[in-house]
Protein backbone atom coordinates (compact mmCIF):
# COMPACT_ATOMS: atom_id res chain seq x y z
CA UNK A 1 0.00 0.00 0.00
CA UNK A 2 1.15 3.37 -0.50
CA UNK A 3 0.59 6.29 1.46
CA UNK A 4 1.38 9.69 0.47
CA UNK A 5 3.44 11.59 2.99
CA UNK A 6 5.11 15.15 3.65
CA UNK A 7 7.91 14.60 5.62
CA UNK A 8 9.20 18.05 7.16
CA UNK A 9 11.57 16.39 10.03
CA UNK A 10 14.95 15.85 8.59
CA UNK A 11 14.67 11.91 9.07
CA UNK A 12 14.39 9.55 6.21
CA UNK A 13 10.59 8.56 6.33
CA UNK A 14 9.51 5.90 8.91
CA UNK A 15 10.56 2.45 7.63
CA UNK A 16 9.45 -1.35 8.81
CA UNK A 17 13.39 -2.39 10.80
CA UNK A 18 12.59 -5.62 9.70
CA UNK A 19 10.43 -7.81 6.89
CA UNK A 20 7.90 -9.22 9.46
CA UNK A 21 7.23 -5.98 11.64
CA UNK A 22 4.42 -4.33 11.94
CA UNK A 23 5.13 -0.68 13.52
CA UNK A 24 7.61 1.79 11.62
CA UNK A 25 9.35 4.05 14.66
CA UNK A 26 8.09 7.81 14.81
CA UNK A 27 11.05 10.52 15.82
CA UNK A 28 11.04 13.66 17.63
CA UNK A 29 11.54 16.61 15.62
CA UNK A 30 12.82 18.79 19.32
CA UNK A 31 15.21 18.16 22.52
CA UNK A 32 12.38 17.42 25.12
CA UNK A 33 12.79 16.73 29.05
CA UNK A 34 9.32 14.57 30.61
CA UNK A 35 9.11 15.04 34.54
CA UNK A 36 7.84 12.57 36.49
CA UNK A 37 4.07 12.33 35.37
CA UNK A 38 4.09 15.19 33.29
CA UNK A 39 2.74 15.08 29.50
CA UNK A 40 3.86 16.81 26.27
CA UNK A 41 2.42 16.63 22.59
CA UNK A 42 6.12 15.76 20.73
CA UNK A 43 6.02 17.22 17.09
CA UNK A 44 7.54 14.63 14.27
CA UNK A 45 7.41 16.40 11.10
CA UNK A 46 5.64 14.05 9.64
CA UNK A 47 1.94 15.00 7.24
CA UNK A 48 -0.16 11.96 5.83
CA UNK A 49 -3.05 11.79 3.28
CA UNK A 50 -4.21 7.67 4.21
CA UNK A 51 -6.45 5.66 1.84
CA UNK A 52 -10.04 6.65 2.82
CA UNK A 53 -10.97 3.00 5.29
CA UNK A 54 -7.22 3.03 6.71
CA UNK A 55 -6.05 4.21 9.88
CA UNK A 56 -2.59 5.25 11.21
CA UNK A 57 -2.11 3.99 15.11
CA UNK A 58 0.16 5.29 17.24
CA UNK A 59 1.57 2.88 20.11
CA UNK A 60 4.59 3.12 22.48
CA UNK A 61 7.61 1.94 22.01
CA UNK A 62 8.53 -1.28 23.97
CA UNK A 63 12.00 -0.43 25.26
CA UNK A 64 11.09 3.11 26.54
CA UNK A 65 8.05 1.56 28.26
CA UNK A 66 10.03 -0.86 30.18
CA UNK A 67 13.63 1.07 30.94
CA UNK A 68 11.76 4.49 31.34
CA UNK A 69 8.57 4.50 32.33
CA UNK A 70 7.55 6.84 28.51
CA UNK A 71 4.35 5.79 27.38
CA UNK A 72 1.25 7.60 24.74
CA UNK A 73 -1.75 8.90 27.05
CA UNK A 74 -3.86 8.01 23.95
CA UNK A 75 -2.89 4.28 23.15
CA UNK A 76 -3.47 3.92 20.46
CA UNK A 77 -3.84 7.08 18.82
CA UNK A 78 -5.87 6.97 15.77
CA UNK A 79 -4.49 9.67 12.77
CA UNK A 80 -7.71 9.57 10.50
CA UNK A 81 -7.59 9.18 6.62
CA UNK A 82 -8.95 13.01 6.45
CA UNK A 83 -6.44 14.61 9.06
CA UNK A 84 -4.20 16.90 7.07
CA UNK A 85 -2.06 18.10 10.15
CA UNK A 86 1.30 17.53 11.90
CA UNK A 87 1.35 14.36 13.29
CA UNK A 88 2.06 14.70 16.90
CA UNK A 89 2.46 12.14 20.21
CA UNK A 90 1.67 12.33 23.36
CA UNK A 91 3.91 11.40 25.73
CA UNK A 92 3.96 10.89 29.58
CA UNK A 93 5.90 10.13 32.01
CA UNK A 94 4.68 7.41 34.44
CA UNK A 95 8.45 6.95 36.28
CA UNK A 96 9.47 8.49 39.38
CA UNK A 97 12.58 10.17 37.41
CA UNK A 98 12.38 13.02 34.41
CA UNK A 99 13.59 11.78 30.99
CA UNK A 100 15.12 13.59 28.45
CA UNK A 101 15.39 12.85 24.73
CA UNK A 102 17.40 14.58 22.02
CA UNK A 103 15.71 15.28 18.36
CA UNK A 104 15.59 12.42 16.32
CA UNK A 105 15.45 9.54 19.17
CA UNK A 106 12.49 7.05 18.16
CA UNK A 107 9.55 8.02 20.29
CA UNK A 108 6.63 5.54 19.24
CA UNK A 109 5.63 3.32 16.49
CA UNK A 110 3.07 3.76 13.87
CA UNK A 111 1.30 1.07 12.26
CA UNK A 112 -1.12 1.68 9.52
CA UNK A 113 -4.45 -0.65 9.89
CA UNK A 114 -7.59 -0.62 7.92
CA UNK A 115 -11.10 -0.24 9.79
CA UNK A 116 -14.67 -0.59 8.74
CA UNK A 117 -17.27 2.27 9.53
CA UNK A 118 -20.63 1.17 11.86
CA UNK A 119 -23.94 1.83 11.03
CA UNK A 120 -26.23 1.90 14.24
CA UNK A 121 -29.30 -1.10 14.00
CA UNK A 122 -31.22 0.62 17.29
CA UNK A 123 -33.16 -2.11 19.17
CA UNK A 124 -36.46 -1.14 21.04
CA UNK A 125 -35.20 -2.95 24.30
CA UNK A 126 -31.95 -4.72 25.88
CA UNK A 127 -33.42 -8.24 25.08
CA UNK A 128 -33.40 -7.55 20.95
CA UNK A 129 -29.77 -7.93 21.02
CA UNK A 130 -29.89 -11.78 22.12
CA UNK A 131 -28.43 -13.94 24.57
CA UNK A 132 -25.22 -15.23 24.59
CA UNK A 133 -23.07 -17.56 27.29
CA UNK A 134 -21.21 -14.45 28.72
CA UNK A 135 -23.96 -11.96 28.85
CA UNK A 136 -23.45 -8.99 30.75
CA UNK A 137 -20.39 -10.31 32.35
CA UNK A 138 -17.42 -8.07 32.29
CA UNK A 139 -14.26 -6.79 34.01
CA UNK A 140 -12.97 -10.39 35.25
CA UNK A 141 -15.91 -12.03 35.55
CA UNK A 142 -14.28 -15.41 34.43
CA UNK A 143 -11.73 -15.60 37.10
CA UNK A 144 -8.29 -17.10 37.42
CA UNK A 145 -6.88 -20.40 35.82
Amino acid sequence: MKVRIFNNSGFPCPNYATVQSAGMDIRSTIDFTLAPGERKCIPTGLYLALTPGYEAQLRPRSGLALKHGITLVNTPGTIDADYRGEVGVILINLSGEPYSAARGERIAQMVIADYKQAEWLEMDSIEALGETERGAGGFGHTGKN
